[in-house]
């Protein structure tokens, strides 16, 4: 069984939770690293929804092993995503690459542009929750706001060695075709959230 054939799953971060996502509103089996948990501090809300989803088994707690973890901070320092990234984003994205070597199908629900983008990167599906998420790879320069020196995405200093400015981040400029334009501009939304909030998750999942 290849990934592309494997069993839906959806592995959330801790975006998915704050955004008010109900583990309970779809069918398919859902993941997380024990970190999320700690990244909820002074949101009651999302760390009760968190709490009775593992309860009731319908979420698993999973820690991915070290060489995803690699794997994921290769990729994101290729990107310029590294610096982006938390340790928890990091173990989200890992714990999905693994779950896809054991012949799943995972899909990661989070509206974090840096893990969206690793993801794509990864070739991991994901979908946003309450926002457009992004519609390419991004490649990121990181420049000096002050004196504009650039630097690669991969620079692991966040100031400038000649100003000591914090660095800034933009993606690198890509050439489009007219088609790729149009659709970035009018391009549907796709997330788990339709703008009523009140479709069934399933079915937009499926249609990401």
């Amino acid at each position: 069984m290849t990934a592309s054939s494997g069993k839906k799953v959806i592995v959330l971060d801790t975006s998915a939770f704050v955004a008010g996502f109900d583990p309970f509103s779809v069918s398919e089996i859902q993941y997380t690293v024990p970190m999320v948990e700690m990244e909820f501090l002074g949101k009651h809300v999302a760390r009760m929804r968190f709490k009775t989803a593992i309860e009731s088994g319908k979420l698993e707690i999973m820690e991915p092993d070290e060489a995803f973890i690699e794997k994921v901070k290769a990729s994101a320092s290729i990107l310029g995503d590294f610096s982006f990234l938390s340790e928890t984003d990091i173990r989200v994205l890992a714990l999905a690459l693994q779950l896809r070597t054991r012949g799943l199908n995972p899909l990661i629900a989070t509206d974090d542009y840096s893990i969206q983008n690793v993801a794509k990167h990864l070739g991991i599906e994901f979908a946003p929750l309450a926002t457009f998420g992004i519609r390419r790879l991004l490649r990121w320069i990181r420049y000096c706001p002050a004196c504009r020196r650039k630097y690669p995405a991969d620079y692991e200093s966040k100031t400038c060695e000649v100003c000591g400015t914090k660095l800034k981040r933009k993606p690198a400029k890509q050439h489009k075709n007219k088609e790729e334009t149009l659709n970035e501009l009018h391009g549907k939304k796709c997330c788990l959230f339709s703008d009523s909030r009140k479709a069934k998750y399933g079915h937009i999942v499926e249609s990401c």
